[in-house]
């Protein structure tokens, strides 16, 4: 399946149905008065977040979303039918963004959230609604509002614990593979990774998911490589797990590379729990392993102890890191927790 992480629609809410102008003529009724019933309301464009969905695919070819107007009022007092709601559906993550792709709308973190994109045009009024005491026969009936229509653009930002970064041919792949059952394509060139490959890593009687995000080189934020535009799916990890190959010379060097890419970027993601890992290390000997893991503390400004050193091949060091990974995921839940109960409090009447 074709992972497509963004998309551009254009949604029309329907227009609200014409109120109807009407007197009675019946046989035997000699004041018959106005009996034009009202219009009826257009239908909404609503946007559902659904776990079924992973990917934007479904909007490549489908580009428009819009809804049917409502009817119009007749006599006799009958109101048109109102038109039903479309219902867009997307994926648990999406943001929903104004036509400038910068504003945000809406955030659709949870499975089951609803936004109404565009709303329906309200119906117009029918002359019964103008009846009144001093106005026995009005003769205004009033057309339907119109329906609100918007440009808008859908971004997927993946629900991921924890976010693998580094620089290409870093090991992120492969440590994927070692950590979880995720099968991403592995070779010995760069690049090898394109999107975002996603697997779910079980410590214990606990489990978290774990995203390999495409490598960063030095200018991403001005469009070299891939670009930053996968970024966006590790906004969301509670910790970013930051590898750096082993058997490169400047170590340091390649760790500040990627900070600054992120730093360029923004959006927290500087701020975010990391821990420094220093792949590939069975090419390695043990001398050589610890300078290097020195010199990568020191970039990061850590303790020697902070960096751990893995081999996503042998799977040395795999099993510790996952743990020290979900001790930042357990951390960040019981926060996120901690958020909504207290935003849940403030709501409350």
């Amino acid at each position: 399946m074709q992972f497509l992480d963004e998309a551009k629609i254009y949604t029309k809410a329907g227009n609200g149905g014409a109120g109807c102008l009407s007197f009675r003529r019946e046989k035997y009724i000699e004041f018959g008065g106005p009996d034009g019933g009202d219009g009826g309301r257009g239908g909404s464009v609503v946007a559902l977040a659904t776990g079924d969905l992973n990917t934007l695919i479904d909007f490549r070819f489908r580009q428009h979303a819009k809804a049917r107007n409502g009817r119009p009022g007749e006599g006799r007092n009958r109101t048109g039918a109102s038109s039903d709601d479309i219902v867009v559906k997307v994926p648990v993550g999406t943001v929903i963004l104004a036509e400038d792709n910068q504003t945000v709308l809406a955030d659709l973190a949870g499975d089951g959230q609803r936004f109404v994109i565009v709303a329906g045009g309200d119906g117009g009024f029918g002359n019964a609604h103008y009846k009144s005491a001093t106005n026995r026969a009005p003769r205004r009936a009033d057309p339907g509002h119109p329906g609100e229509e918007r440009l808008i653009w859908l971004r997927l930002k993946v629900l991921a614990d924890s976010g693998l970064i580094g620089l290409p041919n870093a090991g992120k792949s492969t440590l994927l593979a070692a950590a979880s059952r995720a099968r991403p394509k592995i070779a010995e060139y760069p690049f090898t990774t394109l999107i975002p490959q996603l697997g779910v890593v079980y410590v214990d009687e606990d489990e978290f998911v774990l995203a390999d995000i495409p490598g960063l080189i030095e200018g991403a934020h001005r469009g070299s490589g891939l670009g930053i535009r996968f970024l966006g799916h590790v906004e969301r990890c509670g910790v970013l797990l930051h590898l750096v190959d082993g058997t490169e010379d400047d170590v340091a060097g390649a760790y500040h590379t990627v900070r600054a890419e992120l730093a360029q970027y923004g959006a927290g993601l500087v701020g975010k729990a990391e821990i420094p890992v220093l792949s590939k290390c069975d090419a390695l000997g043990e001398r050589e392993r610890e300078d290097r893991a020195a010199m990568l503390a020191d970039a990061a400004g850590c303790a020697r102890s902070d960096v751990m050193p893995i081999s996503g091949v042998t799977g040395a060091g795999v099993e510790a890191l996952m743990r020290a990974a979900l001790a930042h995921v357990q951390a960040a839940r019981r926060a996120r927790r901690a958020e909504e109960a207290a935003e849940e409090r403030r709501v409350a009447p």
